[in-house]
């Protein structure tokens, strides 16, 4: 079992930057795939960053709507992947969630809310 707790949501101007934090529990944290979501009002839950730890180095992936503004890492020894948010857009206003995935294990955190105001 894997428990996450995410925490840096707020309320902020466009243009503005926020920093998500996800703290996971339980398994092995270095052996799961490690993203970021969100959902906004109305809308599906859509992937926004995956990071997986590598040998060599991480392996990152972004949607297109947040490239060159978003990034994803992670810090294995303290069990945490982090969301650096900039440069946000009031369209970038959802409830984010930190998934952690192994195989066919998949586990959420309880979400966290981001408002960006125009």
């Amino acid at each position: 079992q894997v428990q996450l707790v995410e925490s840096g949501g707020g309320l902020v101007q466009a243009g503005e930057s926020l920093r998500l934090s996800c703290a996971a529990s339980g398994r092995i944290f270095t052996n799961y795939v490690m993203g970021w979501y969100r959902q906004a009002p109305g809308k599906q839950r859509e992937l926004v960053a995956t990071i997986t730890s590598g040998i060599t180095r991480d392996n990152i992936n972004y949607v297109d709507s947040v490239k060159g503004r978003f990034t994803i890492s992670r810090d294995n020894a303290k069990n945490t992947v982090f969301l650096q948010m900039n440069g946000l857009k009031p369209e970038d206003t959802a409830v984010y969630y930190c998934n952690a995935r192994l195989a066919a294990l998949s586990y959420w955190g309880q979400g966290t809310q981001v408002t960006v105001s125009s």
